[in-house]
């Protein structure tokens, strides 16, 4: 049984793209795999009459076992806001234990789950609790998505701080090359390189795809 908990250095790095493509390398490898998004905002009712959002609907496609939308996705927002007030303002308080309980499930039915975070690692869920929390809660091996842009060395290292200081193991990261016009792409991978002493899982560059070393 193995999971990863893949979370970013902020909103809009490729998580989604990252987690979606974690999922078809296991099953790539003949595991049964399945992705799991605990809170998503920015959801459309679909033909069922259930709200979903693209980046659960990518990794429900990739997966290759079937699973109760609950499970792959407990709590589900309209409104693209940070999570913590979509949920304010849906009148719900977004629940560790509830999102807990569906890991387990998840984990009951495959050999590999792979979990997207929402936001950054500190986006709050509710009142007093934050992404951090819930990933201290699930204990699993972390893997970061760095979207490589100004400013993404600064942001890098303070998640990977914040990670440590929690007793949490970063399984490695992914540099994924979010703006094609990026001049200094190479020195600031060199620099990450020199500075995260956990593995370079992959180097993702604009519009390729993903190649891991696991």
């Amino acid at each position: 049984m193995k999971s990863y908990f893949v979370i970013g250095t902020d909103t809009n790095v490729g998580k989604t793209y990252v987690a979606s493509a974690l999922v078809k390398h296991f099953v790539a490898q003949g595991l049964k795999t399945v992705g799991m998004k605990p809170v998503a905002s920015g959801c459309e009712l679909n033909d069922k009459n259930e709200l979903i959002n693209e980046d659960v609907t990518a990794l429900i496609s990739a997966s290759n076992i079937n699973a109760e939308l609950n499970l792959v996705n407990p709590y589900r927002f309209s409104p693209a806001i940070a999570p913590h007030i979509a949920a304010e303002q849906a009148g719900v308080e977004i629940d560790l234990a509830v999102i807990a309980r569906a890991y387990e499930k998840l984990k009951d039915l495959a050999e590999v789950v792979i979990i997207e975070g929402a936001g950054g690692f500190c986006v709050p869920l509710n009142k007093t609790e934050t992404l951090a929390d819930l990933a201290v809660q699930l204990n699993i091996p972390m893997i970061l998505v760095v979207g490589m842009r100004l400013g993404c060395i600064n942001h890098a290292l303070l998640t990977v701080e914040a990670i440590q200081a929690r007793g949490l193991k970063l399984a490695g990261w992914v540099a994924n090359e979010i703006e094609p016009n990026f001049s200094m792409f190479e020195e600031n991978l060199v620099s990450l390189q020199q500075r995260i002493t956990a593995p370079c899982l992959s180097v993702v560059k604009w519009e390729s795809s993903a190649q891991f070393k696991f």
